[in-house]
């Protein structure tokens, strides 16, 4: 009876896919504007070659997300699981657990980087013009890792225990804090990439700060409980599973961006642009896409509870609705981005500082090339979820790494080897489509079987 009066059973499917998808939009690309405002301000108060010191750093956010993905996606895929079947005590042993291991795991990443920092950088790509800048972001970068993991985290499980808005919030009052910071740190105080940096870190501490407190005055099915921190192998291992999708699709882009920035670099040199150019423009293209993708992200995520509880309680009709319902506005919102990346390049090339004719140049050109089929971006990633939330991560995470390893870095190298600089920006373009046919065959097969589960229980109402 539970399960029939919880509004994820029963209230319309639109309007439950907005009331959780609008917050998660927002939460996923205030997220992404972390980078992006710190980008902005360091363009124009350091040049491009601060924006390639970014660039750079940007495979070591994507690891520390892909941490906090792994538990706080994979726990909050379990919570709404478990929530479908009332089983609460699961669900808070598993989110407790998970807490101490996320802080575990993300104090070990932050202290292993930072003592290989000098090769780490090399290793993504620094030229020998950025290294400075690059060490002074990225150490500070680092050192607020456990802060925003244990965050990103908490920010999940509150979505998945029925307050998308507060989850916003959380992540709203980080990045507007960081916006007000950033031009204070590198203007006034003087402090360049590393003031961006700080101002980062410490919006990163308020949003974990809020986020907490929620666990003590307003939680509402999922409570956390001292007497779980001793993580329950079982539970984690099966958090760990669901989240292992969002994992390996993080840890996906840290590979492409490594193996990006060192072909850029070395195609790059090649090139009237140089090493340096190439590097910075790309970085700009990436986390201005990175906007969209946490748009698309965010609109899986808004489907996940939906689709968890509903497939949890053999609800598979809904479970259909929902999900052709998010890949309809997954695709509207790509192909609007799109149709924007297409048009107007320049535009956004230049709203990060440099407009020297080079810069802006190979910008519009990598808008255009690399990501060329951004069209199909929305169903790819929402289908991947699909199988995330409704307890197929093996099928999740094959399918979130075809775009990212499987294709893209092969073509990468191949595409980069015969026809250089302009073939690593192709192969971005090539990648897409085929990531978008493969997730087509898995999901053709996914919604017949799925309609076989409807008919068979059509047949028994009868």
């Amino acid at each position: 009876m539970e399960n029939q009066q919880n509004p994820l059973a029963t209230k319309p499917i639109g309007k439950l896919i907005a009331t959780y998808a609008i917050p998660s939009i927002i939460s996923m690309v205030v997220n992404a504007l972390y980078n992006i405002v710190d980008q902005i301000f360091i363009g124009h108060g350091v040049g491009y070659l601060g924006n390639a010191a970014t660039t750079v750093a940007f495979p070591v956010i994507t690891i520390g997300l892909a941490i906090a993905l792994l538990f706080g996606n994979g726990c909050a895929a379990y919570i709404s699981l478990k929530l479908g079947q009332n089983d609460a005590k699961d669900a808070n042993h598993a989110f407790a657990g998970a807490v101490t291991v996320s802080i575990i795991v993300s104090i070990a990443f932050m202290v292993a980087s930072l003592l290989f920092i000098d090769p780490l950088l090399r290793l993504l790509g620094a030229t020998d013009n950025i290294m400075e800048y690059s060490y002074q972001y990225v150490s500070i970068i680092l050192i607020g890792q456990p802060f925003v993991i244990v965050a990103t985290l908490l920010s999940n499980v509150i979505r998945a225990d029925g307050s998308p808005k507060y989850s916003m919030a959380c992540m709203l009052v980080g990045a507007a804090l960081n916006t007000i910071l950033d031009p204070i740190f590198i203007f006034i105080f003087d402090m360049g990439v590393t003031g961006a940096a700080v101002a980062t870190v410490i919006s990163q501490i308020v949003s974990l700060i809020m986020a907490a407190v929620y666990f003590r005055k307003r939680s509402k099915h999922v409570h956390f409980e001292r007497r779980f921190l001793k993580p329950n192998g079982r539970l984690l291992k099966t958090v760990m599973a669901l989240g292992f999708s969002s994992f390996a699709t993080q840890m996906a882009i840290t590979f492409v961006n490594i193996a990006l920035n060192n072909s850029l670099r070395h195609y790059g040199a090649l090139t009237p642009y140089g090493s340096d150019i190439p590097l910075s423009a790309m970085g700009i293209v990436l986390k201005v896409n990175g906007i969209l993708i946490s748009v698309i992200i965010g609109i899986a995520i808004g489907a996940q509870p939906i689709l968890g509880f509903n497939y949890g309680a053999q609800n598979y009709r809904r479970v259909r609705q929902t999900y052709l319902r998010s890949i309809l506005i997954g695709t509207i919102a790509s192909s609007v981005a799109w149709l924007i990346f297409m048009l107007i390049p320049d535009v956004l090339i230049r709203s990060f500082g440099d407009n020297s004719p080079e810069f802006v140049a190979f910008g519009e050109i990598a808008f255009r090339t690399f990501l060329g089929a951004l069209f199909v971006a929305g169903f790819q990633i929402v289908s991947a979820n699909y199988f995330q939330a409704t307890g197929h991560p093996a099928k999740a995470t094959f399918l979130s790494m075809t775009r990212q390893v499987i294709i893209l870095i092969p073509l990468m190298l191949l595409f980069g080897y015969l026809f250089g600089l302009d073939g690593v920006l192709y192969s971005g373009m090539t990648a897409d489509i085929l990531a978008a046919s493969v997730t087509l065959i898995f999901i053709l097969i996914e919604m017949r079987r799925l309609n076989k589960l409807i008919q068979s229980q059509e047949a028994l109402a009868c």
